[in-house]
């Protein structure tokens, strides 16, 4: 379990997957309109759904020429389950943990530099 939940945390831990994700919760979306609101190259989305694939949260169907992107959300079953057993973090807000554990790291790096 605790490799699946690094798998999970790790695709998670990206914003640009998080809103690929936020995305797929509404359809079903080709690879080409999954990347049209990013300013990166197809081959770099194409990296991301690749580790979103790779962790379970999503999977790639070819249909003809074109591949579809379709969210998953059983995957993070496990994750919200082992987050669940921490109660204060119900309902989790990643991008909230996100910025509290850069501001934590951020503290940490000062602190040390006076040292």
């Amino acid at each position: 379990m605790s490799h699946t939940l690094d798998i999970v945390f790790a695709a998670l831990a990206d914003p640009t997957r998080r809103s690929i994700l936020t995305m797929l919760l509404e359809d079903d979306m080709a690879v080409t309109d999954v990347a049209d609101p990013f300013e990166m190259s197809l081959a770099a989305i194409s990296k991301h759904l690749t580790i979103l694939t790779r962790a379970g949260l999503i999977t790639q169907e070819k249909r003809g020429r074109v591949k579809w992107c379709k969210l998953q959300p059983d995957a993070m079953r496990t994750a919200t389950v082992w987050m669940q057993g921490f109660g204060q973090f119900e309902p989790v807000n990643l991008d909230a943990f996100e910025r509290f554990l850069e501001t934590e790291l951020d503290d940490q790096s000062t602190n040390d530099s006076f040292e």
